[in-house]
């Protein structure tokens, strides 16, 4: 088990730091981005939301560093109950990166620290049920859909949405 609760950790392409106050703006200006704020939608003051994220004491929240700029964030969280232990990841992503193979590095380099690391034999993720290329990304580091989550999440056009439940056991991980 790592000591170090939130170390870096560090992928093929990307860098995975603790996200700290400096990354508040470049973090909500790409929440900010129609592309990412159609799934990660929050209240008006964005910036504010970001820093409450940091400070949550529930979620490590650590900032993705690509070619030197941060362009997004990926945290985590953990069930600790013995019989129930898992770990759930949430991830964005700057459009500006899309398509590029940034996500699912990401998402695999947190995997493998949680596996390795933390000990955890289960991961979880929930993207939209619409959400084809999240789900793509997942997929190819190993997460399998379990099941619909019908009207799962409001959606910002004040309706209900499906999210997609998925999970990754620690030898079906990729790469």
């Amino acid at each position: 088990m790592s000591l170090d609760p939130h170390p870096t950790l560090y992928g093929t392409a990307v860098t995975l730091r603790p996200a700290t106050e400096a990354d508040i703006p470049a973090l909500a200006a790409i929440r900010a981005t129609p592309e990412v704020y159609r799934w990660w939608r929050g209240e008006e003051d964005l910036a504010a939301e970001v820093a409450r994220d940091l400070s949550a004491p529930d979620t490590a929240v650590l900032a993705i560093v690509y070619d030197g700029r941060v362009v997004g964030q990926i945290q985590w969280g953990a069930e600790e109950e013995p019989d129930y232990r898992h770990a759930s990841i949430d991830v964005f992503l700057d459009p500006a990166v899309h398509g590029r193979g940034i996500g699912a590095d990401a998402v695999r380099t947190l995997a493998r620290h949680l596996i390795a690391d933390r000990g955890h034999h289960r991961l979880t993720i929930d993207p939209a049920a619409d959400n084809t290329a999240a789900i793509r990304c997942y997929e190819k580091v190993g997460f399998r859909p379990v099941g619909v989550m019908r009207r799962y999440e409001r959606g910002p056009d004040g309706t209900w949405h499906d999210g997609l439940l998925m999970d990754l056991l620690a030898e079906e991980l990729t790469g």
